[in-house]
């Protein structure tokens, strides 16, 4: 298997997922530095501070989501370099090259993956 295709969208992605997360990271970041006005001096209602609180709390969720999927990039940069990049980590079958187009990131061929979300929902 050729993959040079694969890291360079790998690459490509991690780039994006990083300028993402690093701009979540900065607004939140900025957001504490920044304490908001006492309700008394600024007119607003509580409910806005609770609102502001979801909306920290909301980015600090995606942050974690893309720093679990900048892990799946670099597993599979990392799955090129040792050779097993485009094989099932499950099963040890071909993962298709169609699969890899769509999610260059797959450890799992698509039969193992249905199977891995159905034991989450289910567990």
């Amino acid at each position: 298997m050729d993959t040079t295709t694969y890291r360079d969208l790998l690459t490509r992605e991690r780039e994006r997922l990083v300028a993402i997360r690093d701009g979540l990271v900065e607004t939140t970041e900025g957001a504490e530095r920044d304490p908001a006005p006492t309700e008394a001096s600024s007119g607003n209602h509580p409910a806005d501070a609770g609102s502001e609180m979801f909306e920290r709390s909301l980015d600090l969720s995606i942050v974690q989501e893309l720093e679990g999927q900048l892990h799946d990039v670099e597993h599979a940069l990392d799955r090129i370099d040792d050779g097993t990049y485009g094989t099932c980590e499950a099963c040890g079958r071909e993962i298709g090259s169609e699969r890899l187009r769509a999610r260059p990131a797959a450890r799992f061929c698509v039969d193992d993956q249905a199977a891995a979300e159905r034991a989450a929902r289910i567990g």
